[in-house]
């Protein structure tokens, strides 16, 4: 089991910028995958951003590439979203999620584990 804890999120005015940030714990040594998630109210779950743990190679939505980075820390078994220029339509509930299979990297349902989300408001 991995346990992910988020946290960073807030409220932004249009054009600002967070960080979320999210620990693993447990089995974080099996990790071969982590992503960021969203939700908006009445839409499904999309995908984000994601890095592979080994390689460190990134990958991202269209609708956040130049805008938002991921990384991580290795040491501390955590995963960083940079939020730069942030639009009102970034606002959702962040989820951070983890797998121990590499496949799938941009498909919601190919994570195992999941944070309890995080949320980001944007106001225009």
């Amino acid at each position: 089991q991995v346990q992910l804890v988020e946290s960073g999120g807030g409220l932004v005015q249009a054009g600002g910028s967070l960080r979320l940030s999210c620990a693993a714990s447990g089995r974080t040594f099996s990790t071969a995958k982590m992503g960021w998630f969203r939700q908006a109210p009445g839409k499904e779950r999309e995908f984000v951003a994601a890095v592979r743990w080994s390689s460190g190679n990134t990958y991202y939505a269209d609708s956040v590439k130049g805008r938002f980075t991921i990384s991580r820390d290795n040491a501390k078994n955590t995963v960083y979203l940079q939020m730069n220029s942030l639009k009102p339509e970034d606002a959702a509930v962040y989820y951070c999620a983890a797998d121990p299979n590499s496949l799938g990297i941009v498909v919601t349902d190919k994570y195992d584990y999941w944070g309890q989300g995080t949320q980001v408001t944007v106001s225009s």
